[in-house]
């Protein structure tokens, strides 16, 4: 029997209620899913890698979801082939996302024929959830509650307001 492996892919900079959403749907599509935090990203992070996957681990095991988590670096399709991952999930929050990863999903595909890329849409109410939104409103001394977990907020005000 072949298990399904899965890699859920991102910057998790932080990680907001929109991505644990994209967790539990996407734990129910594979036999395993590989949850993989990107190093080196064009996107300024605040946080480190290891201090985002730390954050990552966290949340999953609020969630009692088995699921790996692994920083990488490189390409993500690297990541998946080493991972023998066969499928990739993306999450879609609005029609602006989807120009992005559908361009990045076909040139994942010509890369490695053999890994599908998945897009599950946000739920409704974390469709325009972002982590920049999230890192904005906590910068300014918003409330960001309704965005991420107490965890991820102690680290944030913590980063922020030390």
């Amino acid at each position: 029997m072949m298990i399904k492996i899965g890699v859920y892919p991102g910057t998790f900079d932080p990680i907001t209620f929109g991505h644990t959403d994209i967790i539990k749907r996407a734990y129910n599509l594979v036999d395993k899913l590989i949850i993989g935090v990107a190093c080196d990203v064009k996107k300024d992070t605040i946080f480190t890698a290891d201090v985002r996957a730390a954050m990552v681990k966290e949340e999953v095991k609020s969630l009692n979801i088995k699921a790996e988590v692994i920083t990488f670096n490189g390409l993500l399709i690297h990541f998946a082939q080493k991972q023998n991952a066969s499928v990739i999930i993306r999450g879609l929050r609005a029609i602006s996302d989807f120009d992005y990863e559908f361009q990045m999903s076909w040139i994942n595909y010509k890369l490695s024929p053999k890994t599908e890329t998945i897009f599950l849409p946000a739920a409704e109410d974390t469709q325009f959830t972002s982590s920049g939104f999230v890192k904005e409103i906590a910068r300014l001394n918003g409330d960001i509650s309704k965005f991420v977990s107490e965890n991820v907020r102690k680290q944030l005000l913590n980063f922020y307001y030390k």
